[in-house]
């Protein structure tokens, strides 16, 4: 390993015991917010990918059968809209257009690769907004808790149509985040195409390795993330703070690949995926 004091390099390991705990906690939680990326569910074309979304379906479905209730928070709208019109959306009003075309094809395929586990599905559209305002978000709370007494799996996507400055790289990423720790669920799972935190940008640095876990070694992750992040890397940092906030409230949350085979059964059985974020409790900012 380089021994340049410039690159980003060892950091500090989570103690063993606390990790083994909080992935116990993981495999153990009741209520699971999975958040799945643009890149997990489309081609390189910008084409909604049947197979991926086929594949995240069933890796959901796992975790119901062992009776869980999971709430969705699934990008890919813009994307899906995108590959259907071969439109590349280069203004806002564009990107929100691309969106209503998307969504609905969107759901169309999700209660369709649903409906092959006789599954029922609900969309919720919403903004950072909505989250915001004490009053809706209590109305979405309890509609959430109704579908969830009702099996029913909530998918929720950014209202894309009617935001602005919403329409941006990673706010699914801080919307999964804020419904975690609205809703008080027990686990938040964020699915990408990259698999975790590496000590460098893992698309173009072959020497980066996989941070295992966060914990009281943040401070020096996010300087890695920072160091390491590109253009076509920046979601990395919404991740990464979506995740380190819903740990500050107590929620064990995890970055792992979205292609990983049975990767939420991994976490259900408490074995080592992508990075995991020991929760904090009682550190969140007020």
């Amino acid at each position: 390993m380089s021994e340049e004091i410039d690159r980003p390099g060892e950091i500090e390991q989570v103690d063993a015991e606390e990790v083994k705990h909080a992935r116990q906690l993981a495999a153990d939680a009741q209520r699971v917010v999975v958040k799945a990326g643009t890149n997990s569910l489309t081609d390189e074309d910008s084409r909604l990918d049947r197979v991926k979304l086929d594949k995240l379906v069933s890796d959901i479905m796992d975790l119901r059968r062992r009776g869980k209730d999971v709430l969705l928070v699934s990008s890919g709208a813009i994307g899906a809209g995108t590959g259907l019109l071969s439109k590349d959306g280069d203004t806002v009003e564009e990107g929100q257009a691309l969106s209503t075309v998307g969504q609905s094809h969107l759901m169309h395929h999700y209660t369709q690769s649903f409906d092959r586990y006789d599954q029922q599905v609900a969309q919720l559209l919403l903004t950072e907004h909505d989250l915001k305002n004490p009053e809706r978000f209590t109305n979405f709370r309890n509609t959430v808790e109704t579908l969830f007494e009702w099996g029913v799996v909530p998918i929720v996507n950014e209202n894309d149509a009617v935001a602005t400055e919403e329409i941006q790289i990673g706010d699914n990423d801080m919307i999964s985040s804020s419904i975690a720790v609205g809703i008080g669920v027990d686990l938040l799972v964020t699915l990408t195409d990259v698999g975790g935190v590496y000590t460098g940008n893992p698309k173009d640095d072959p020497d980066a390795e996989l941070i295992e876990a966060v914990g009281d070694n943040y401070d020096a992750v996010q300087e890695i993330v920072d160091e390491s992040t590109t253009a076509e890397f920046g979601g990395i940092q919404t991740k990464v703070q979506g995740a380190r906030d819903a740990s500050e409230y107590g929620i064990p949350a995890i970055i792992a690949k979205s292609t990983e085979r049975d990767v939420l059964k991994k976490i259900a059985t408490a074995k080592p995926v992508g990075t995991l974020f020991v929760p904090i409790n009682g550190v969140h900012d007020e």
